[in-house]
């Protein structure tokens, strides 16, 4: 079996999350968060979709992790952002997280908003 060593190059992956928090790029960030290609930032969950509709014209899917169980995001959320063209993937945070390194790592046009844990 050969193993390779992902290199990430000018994107942050995420390192790990807990109760209340995620670490993306070896940064703790407390709350819910989105990571993009233009950094991280804490987000205000559901109603806070500036942020999520800034990013169209960067990227092509939004990973959004509900927590730690999969959950409906507001169909207004989810409408707003798909007639901006960002394709919408709702999962559990966990998943979410684990699936956005994947694809990073593959230099996709993503983005992750994540409600904690």
């Amino acid at each position: 079996m050969q193993l390779n060593e992902v290199i990430f190059k000018d994107v942050v992956p995420v390192d790990g999350y807990g109760p209340g928090f995620f670490r993306i790029g070896g940064t703790v960030v407390s709350g819910h968060v989105i990571a993009s290609p233009e950094g991280v930032r804490t987000w205000g969950g559901y109603t806070d979709d500036a942020p999520l509709l800034a990013l169209a014209a960067q990227i092509d899917v939004l990973f959004i992790g509900t927590g730690a169980q999969i959950a409906h995001i507001p169909a207004t959320l989810r409408e707003r952002l798909e007639a901006a063209g960002i394709g919408v993937e709702i999962m559990p945070s966990p998943a979410a997280c684990r699936t956005y390194n994947i694809l990073l790592s593959e230099g996709r046009r993503i983005a992750l908003a994540l409600i904690t844990v």
